[in-house]
């Protein structure tokens, strides 16, 4: 009997060892499931760290706005400036020997010029929107006397460079141009000395007399006395110097102002 029990007891014995699964192996498929199942550490930690695209765009579409509006609100600035420039100095111009914009002389310069205002404001707003959009191409920022006592001294220049065309009295217009352009030189050394206001004040001078040639040789209007074709010799040095002088108003409103945004 005790044979018995003691065979009986090593047979349920090893019945269960054959039936019990080897311990090591279920906690490995045990993990790798797991790990299947449940996201790493490294994507959960990637997750909340990195930035969502949704943030990104909502960032990006903020920047454009903001690059969109200072872009409007200098536009804005500009055009005003140049119509109003263009309103006085195309009075001096038209009318030498007035005094301060008496009633006749209002409406008569309305009445025959009233697109010179607009124009000379789209072209302000150009010119000052070019400027500073060509030193950042160029990848020269423009440090020169940036400050607005200086572009205010710049348009004192040149409205005294444009009263001077229509006040000073020379033998011969050829040096009434050659004054002008020292005068218009001297301005553009004084408050710019860059290459690309040099450039561009000299592409304004070309472009500008050959649409002025154009207007009066349609006979929109006239010059008396023109020597240089059919406009006067010195109208190139009041472009060059107008020119530089708005690029001038541009780049001072340009600064602070945060770039154009790119999308990624």
């Amino acid at each position: 009997m005790p044979r018995l029990e003691s065979c009986a007891w090593s047979c349920s014995c090893a019945a269960r060892g054959r039936h019990k699964p080897p311990s090591g192996d279920a906690a490995a498929k045990a993990g790798e499931m797991l790990s299947s199942s449940v996201p790493g550490p490294s994507l959960a930690v990637a997750g909340h760290g990195g930035r969502s695209p949704t943030g990104a765009t909502t960032s990006a579409t903020s920047g454009t706005l903001n690059w969109s509006q200072h872009l409007v609100q200098r536009s804005v600035v500009l055009f005003v400036v140049g119509a109003f420039m263009a309103l006085v100095l195309n009075l001096l111009q038209i009318q030498r020997n007035v005094t301060l914009f008496p009633d006749e002389v209002i409406s008569t310069l309305f009445s025959s010029a009233w697109w010179v205002p607009p124009c000379c404001g789209t072209a302000a707003a150009v010119v000052g929107l070019l400027y500073p959009c060509i030193d950042s191409h160029l990848g020269e920022p423009h440090k020169f006397k940036r400050e607005w006592a200086s572009v205010m001294r710049c348009i004192a220049v040149f409205v005294g460079i444009n009263h001077a065309s229509a006040k000073l009295d020379f033998a011969n217009n050829v040096q009434l141009s050659l004054t002008l352009a020292a005068l218009s030189l001297g301005l553009w050394w004084t408050f710019d000395r860059s290459r690309s206001g040099l450039g561009l004040g000299i592409t304004i001078a070309f472009v500008a007399t050959l649409i002025t040639q154009f207007l009066v040789y349609n006979g929109v209007y006239q010059y008396t006395s023109p020597d240089f074709l059919y406009i006067r010799s010195w109208l190139p040095c009041i472009f060059f110097s107008g020119g530089v002088t708005v690029g001038n108003i541009g780049r001072q409103l340009a600064m602070g102002i945060p770039e154009k945004p790119h999308n990624d």
